[in-house]
């Protein structure tokens, strides 16, 4: 079973704000198969 997600969707979910790199909550959370609510 293949869980690995292509750098190519991670990389384009990469935002640089005030000089650095970041994800919103609700891409991580897609990410990781979970609620927003879980990761807060």
């Amino acid at each position: 079973m293949n869980n690995f997600v292509p750098i190519e969707i991670i990389t384009t979910k990469i935002l640089i704000i005030r000089g650095k790199r970041m994800m919103l909550d609700r891409d991580l959370a897609e990410l990781y198969n979970v609620s927003t609510k879980v990761l807060i």
